[in-house]
């Protein structure tokens, strides 16, 4: 689809401007970056336009819009992307408007509730024959490619394990400190005999070089409640986020003791100050990250097999990971490719080496280890 114009909401915002530098690259698109300041917006396409190959327009636009459909459909817009989070409690007033303008749409989020809930609009979806496409971020959509290819040739996987760890000198954004915030302390989706809470209890994990062990505490996220029924053997699934620095992560553990006990009940309403607390540290610890999915599981004869794939970032590049998926998928709409009309969580549908390409340039590597 030459000219493919892409609707970036939020295209200025921590994850929109870093989607937008990735998508800038791809030189049949015509990229529309959106939201309510058009000052930022312009701000950032002078920014990119000396080395950008696509084309680069601004446009004030508000998604708490009411006319947001016609909005959206006065751009002429093939795509929309959806990065204006936290997606934790938002509706899907966007997907419904990107109906309505006869656009496909595809989002950053990673809430739970909120990525397993696209598929309430899957009837509609394929009337109109479009795609709306959830979670197009590091869980689910990369998780699960990364579980996709190292459950090949298994009979039955038994456990899935997934952690991610940001480097403390790494860029954060408000709306994720938000979305962190909101279920630390609260119960999680599980299957087993113990309940589990955000951010109550911690383990470790051996990165590579130069990250190396970190600190892992449970967290919300929709592979606890997406990967378990797509993979033979309905295994048990473990998520866990970290932080680089010891005393920010045992802090968060002791918030969500205190969530626990019934001191706090919520802490993303204090979000703001927080993370103006925890950027007083930034000089700290480091700019590399890491992620690991690792899956155990069984062979048509009954042999164990356990493999393991990490992804690590340096030089700060850790935030581009979350919009490597959407980058590919609107490659995939411009390349005549796009995915089958519906609604549903974007698992399936990208394999690893595609993030492997959209994350060329970066400081990004990933492979499987073992």
């Amino acid at each position: 689809m030459p000219g493919c114009t892409v609707l970036i909401l939020g295209g200025y915002g921590f994850f929109g401007r870093r989607l937008v530098e990735r998508l800038a690259r791809q030189r049949s698109l015509r990229l529309i970056i959106a939201g309510r300041s058009l000052a930022k917006g312009e701000a950032l396409a002078a920014q990119l336009r000396a080395q950008a190959k696509a084309s680069m327009v601004c446009i004030a636009m508000d998604v708490q819009a009411g006319d947001l459909a016609s909005r959206i459909a006065s751009t002429g817009a093939q795509v929309v992307v959806h990065t204006c989070g936290p997606f934790q409690g938002q509706g899907y007033e966007v997907a419904r408007a990107c109906l309505a303008a006869g656009s496909h749409y595809i989002d950053l989020a990673d809430g739970r509730q909120f990525v397993a809930g696209i598929s309430a609009l899957d009837e509609e979806a394929r009337l109109a024959r479009l795609c709306l496409l959830s979670g197009a971020s590091s869980v689910p959509a990369l998780s699960s490619a990364a579980v996709d290819q190292l459950s090949r040739d298994m009979l039955a996987v038994r456990s899935i394990d997934i952690g991610i760890s940001p480097g403390n000198r790494t860029d954060r954004g408000l709306a994720t400190v938000k979305a962190i915030l909101g279920y630390c302390g609260k119960r999680l989706p599980g299957d087993g005999a113990a309940p589990v809470f955000g951010w109550a209890g911690r383990w470790r994990h051996a990165y590579p070089a130069p990250v190396g062990l970190r600190n892992l505490s449970p967290c919300d996220v929709p592979d606890l409640e997406l990967l378990a029924p797509r993979y033979p053997g309905v295994p048990r699934v473990r998520f866990g986020a970290g932080l680089e620095l010891g005393l920010l992560h045992r802090g968060m553990n002791l918030m969500a003791w205190l969530v626990r006990r019934g001191f706090v009940s919520d802490w993303s309403v204090h979000a703001r100050w927080l993370k103006r607390a925890a950027d007083l540290l930034q000089a700290f610890g480091s700019d590399a990250g890491a992620m690991h999915v690792g899956v155990v599981g069984e062979s048509a004869t009954g042999e164990r097999l356990e493999r393991l794939w990490h992804l690590v970032a340096t030089a700060g590049d850790g935030p581009y990971v979350p919009t490597l998926a959407a980058a590919a998928l609107v490659r995939r709409v411009s390349d005549g490719r796009p995915p089958a009309a519906g609604a549903r969580p974007a698992m399936g549908l990208l394999t690893l080496e595609d993030f492997i390409f959209e994350a060329s340039g970066l400081h990004i590597s990933m492979a499987e280890v073992r």
